[in-house]
């Protein structure tokens, strides 16, 4: 059997065994998420497309797939994909300064080698493309980790219909502290273990701190970490706010009903 085969089957199983129907829609949603990839890089390139306007529209409809899909629409899910717009917005006007001033748009010298029979000529804006791949990049840290702080916030006010907006909101920054960590060391590790043989050729080359630094391929990595670190910040605060006033203003709806 295909060894690809073997490990989405060995995932399927997993994901069946221990989330059970959430976990088969989240195997499903990994496909999803891979076609809407797909498709965006192809309005990219055949149909001229702006990258950065099609990278939104993108990491939008992937939102919606991870939240609504996954965990259905309820007072969590809303709040979640409200925050993460938020957060992307202002995320991506850092995104586009950065990389308009730190130029670390088309390829290094060290990819070069590779692709020297290819023509570079494709008629798209590297400036744009590298704000899209960062912003492509950032989704996926951004999307959990308001579902992390937005669901054990309605959980506590499950339990403490009573709880103020103010004790909620707090509640949220502290789960929050405990996730930010964990999230910016885990893609910091993304990228010591996707890039270690780049690393290793950079040792066999004799490369000094100095020359790795401003190397191009490993500062377009290292602000793409920073920039996604500096999402999972933001989103934070905006997801624990939101969700606080969501889930206090309909508990308030619901005893003025009652």
């Amino acid at each position: 059997m295909n060894v690809l085969v073997l490990l989405a089957v060995i995932l399927f199983l997993l994901m069946f065994i221990f989330g059970g129907r959430k976990g088969v829609k989240s195997f499903f949603a990994i496909f999803l998420n891979f076609g809407v990839i797909i498709f965006t890089v192809i309005l990219m390139n055949d149909a001229n497309f702006n990258p950065v306007i099609l990278t939104i529209v993108a990491c939008v409809i992937i939102s919606c797939i991870n939240l609504f899909y996954i965990n259905e629409v309820n007072n969590k899910t809303k709040p979640a994909f409200i925050s993460t717009l938020i957060s992307t917005v202002l995320l991506l006007i850092i995104i586009i300064y950065t990389t308009n001033k730190a130029m670390i748009q088309g390829f290094g010298e060290e990819e070069i080698a590779e692709l020297g029979m290819f023509s570079f000529f494709i008629g798209l804006d590297f400036v744009k493309i590298a704000a899209s791949v960062i912003i492509m990049s950032t989704i996926g840290a951004i999307t959990d980790t308001a579902i992390a702080v937005s669901s054990p916030m309605r959980e506590m006010q499950y339990h403490n219909p009573n709880i103020s907006r103010k004790e909620l909101f707090l509640f949220g920054m502290s789960i929050g502290r405990d996730i930010l960590g964990t999230s910016t060391n885990t893609l910091f590790f993304a990228f010591v273990g996707g890039y270690l043989a780049l690393l290793i050729w950079f040792k066999d080359l004799a490369y000094s701190i100095g020359e790795v630094v401003n190397s191009k391929i490993f500062s377009s990595e290292m602000i793409t970490i920073l920039c996604s670190g500096i999402g999972v910040a933001i989103v934070i605060p905006i997801t624990a706010w939101v969700t606080a006033y969501f889930l206090t203003k309909a508990n308030k709806s619901n005893n003025t009903v009652s």
